[in-house]
């Protein structure tokens, strides 16, 4: 068992001595909190003698059961600035200043947003494609160049 060292407490005209267990490796806390002087409550909480304080005392954690649902997350994810039909991409390149000063800067992709005639479906089709994808399609045709980019314009 653990031994115990006091501490005294003294006001103006009385003194208090309140002993504290003295935790060594051969004992845990929670046997030092069985053994000491404390008050436990039946709802399983140790009451301090000093302040008053409680602290609860878990003897079995039982671990919480997660809740299954399906994640959607708030905001959309933004599309990223890659044209699907020709995959162009933005370019990593250098500014350079007056003084020969090189610092990166991305050059991007010139993406519109177009609604185009597809034939074969009878109806618009609204895309995200870049202006040289655009001017192939007018060359190519949108079946043929779909195609050729592996995408399927019933799913649009």
């Amino acid at each position: 068992m653990a031994a115990s060292t006091t501490l005294g407490l003294f006001s103006a005209n009385t003194s208090t001595r309140i002993s504290f267990p003295k935790v060594d490796s051969s004992s845990s806390i929670r046997e030092s909190l069985k053994t000491n002087a404390c008050g436990v409550s039946d709802l399983g909480f140790v009451t301090s003698e000093l302040s008053g304080l409680k602290i609860s005392k878990v003897d079995s954690f039982q671990p919480v059961r997660p809740i299954f649902t399906k994640f959607s997350p708030a905001l959309q994810p933004v599309a990223r600035r890659i044209c699907p039909f020709t995959g162009k991409k933005a370019n990593r390149a250098n500014k350079v200043s007056f003084s020969n000063h090189k610092t990166n800067k991305l050059q991007f992709v010139n993406l519109q947003y177009k609604r185009v005639w597809w034939e074969a479906g009878k109806r618009f089709v609204k895309l995200r494609l870049s202006t040289k994808a655009l001017k192939t399609i007018e060359k190519n045709g949108l079946d043929a160049v779909a195609k050729k980019a592996g995408i399927d314009l019933r799913k649009l």
